[in-house]
């Protein structure tokens, strides 16, 4: 016996290199086939899924349109508001007032609060005295009001001095008449009530600037 054993004949050697060629060709066929199977079935498994969503799609599109040709119906016979639609209604707007009613009066509110103080802005005055002017003439009694409170200063300035006293006698008496002119103004016709509104305002515009010089503030 040899050292390394007897030695395959070239023939033997041949016929094994033939075998595992023929083997390696039938499992690459195999391989293929099994893919190509893999891929049928992959593609017959995505058309199955398109054809469903397909008549998915199409029984919805029958459901839309029977419900859209029953809505036409009901308006064409007056019977869109019917006692069905009426409980259904009133039902689910019983069920969801303790939940919008409260969001909706808050919302309000808000607005409520923000219209005021743009007025009270608009008008001068503080936002707790807005609710004291209201009407055409509102900013002219705004001012009206501002003037006084300034006047008020004024009388505070000098208690005691008899010129400031005559003052501020004779300006209160003006004010007390512009506010009962931009009163009488509300139901005058708009042209003449602007005309109004334009004296009035010229007679505060004096005021105000007579009692700033009193202030020592013009």
């Amino acid at each position: 016996m040899g050292l390394f054993g007897k030695r395959k004949s070239r023939t033997t050697r041949r016929a094994e290199a033939r075998a595992i060629k023929t083997r390696a060709k039938l499992e690459a066929k195999l391989a293929a086939k099994n893919e190509a199977r893999r891929i049928k079935s992959a593609l017959r498994a995505e058309a199955q899924a398109l054809k469903a969503q397909l008549k998915a799609q199409r029984d919805s599109d029958r459901a839309a349109l029977k419900a859209a040709e029953a809505e036409l119906k009901a308006v064409r016979e007056g019977k869109l508001l019917s006692p069905t639609r009426i409980r259904r209604a009133l039902t689910v707007s019983r069920l969801l007032a303790p939940i919008v009613m409260p969001v909706v009066y808050r919302a309000a509110m808000a607005a409520r609060g923000l219209i005021d103080q743009r007025r009270a802005d608009r008008l001068g005055v503080p936002l707790a005295q807005i609710g004291q002017f209201s009407g055409h003439g509102a900013r002219l009694s705004a001012r009206v009001a501002g003037a006084e409170q300034s006047l008020r200063a004024v009388q505070d300035k000098n208690p005691k001095d008899a010129e400031t006293k005559q003052f501020v006698a004779a300006v209160s008496e003006r004010l007390t008449d512009l506010s009962a002119a931009i009163t009488a103004a509300e139901n005058m016709p708009a042209a003449r009530r602007r005309a109004a509104h334009s004296a009035i305002s010229k007679q505060l515009d004096g005021i105000d600037a007579d009692v700033m010089a009193r202030l020592g503030l013009a």
